[in-house]
């Protein structure tokens, strides 16, 4: 994907500019992906959104990365599905089968803004886990299932295994490199 401020016109001589560089890698653009748009409507790449909005508290605007609306409702559907699978399984099997998913998820997206989407994830998370239990023990008042099924915070846990909190990630933003990068279309001049 190609995301461009600036004129059409300046866009279409961008592009033909970028076909001629990647024609002498033997590469070329792909006329259905490539996306010419202002980075102030921001664009979704690999799981990414990437647009620049204007600081709070300042009048000074930056790019911000963060997880896409499709990434986060693909790892919410996942850990629905899981937590509808079965209720006859021990809580530990399906805590180490959503921390599994949800490690990797996390630090895939940890180098960009996402401890909101984090946050967010971790409370989808919590209630859906404490849907399965209520599930698992529909007689069973609450307040049992909390003192048996967690380790006094309200946090999920069985025995040794817990489950994993999003929110407790630490993320760090990707900083930009690229004057530092050489490339074939960077001028020496």
């Amino acid at each position: 994907m190609l995301a461009i401020s600036g004129t059409r016109a300046h866009a279409e001589a961008l592009r033909e500019e970028i076909a001629g560089v990647l024609s002498g890698m033997g590469l070329r653009l792909s006329p259905e992906k490539t996306l010419i748009t202002h980075i102030d409507e921001g664009l979704d790449f690999l799981g990414w959104r990437i647009q620049r909005h204007q600081k709070r508290g300042t009048s000074k605007h930056y790019v911000y990365v963060y997880p896409a609306k499709k990434a986060l409702h693909a790892v919410m559907a996942k850990v629905k599905a899981v937590c509808w699978l079965n209720t006859s399984l021990p809580l530990e099997v399906l805590l180490r089968r959503l921390n599994s998913m949800l490690r990797g998820w996390t630090a895939h997206f940890r180098y960009g803004c996402s401890s909101a989407t984090f946050g967010y994830l971790r409370h989808y998370l919590w209630l859906q886990v404490i849907r399965w239990i209520g599930r698992k023990h529909r007689r069973t008042p609450w307040r049992q299932l909390r003192r048996q099924y967690s380790k006094g915070d309200g946090w999920p846990s069985h025995g040794e295994v817990a489950l994993f909190n999003p929110a407790a990630v630490r993320t760090e933003r990707y900083r930009y490199r690229g004057a530092r990068i050489p490339g074939p279309w960077m001028s020496t001049a």
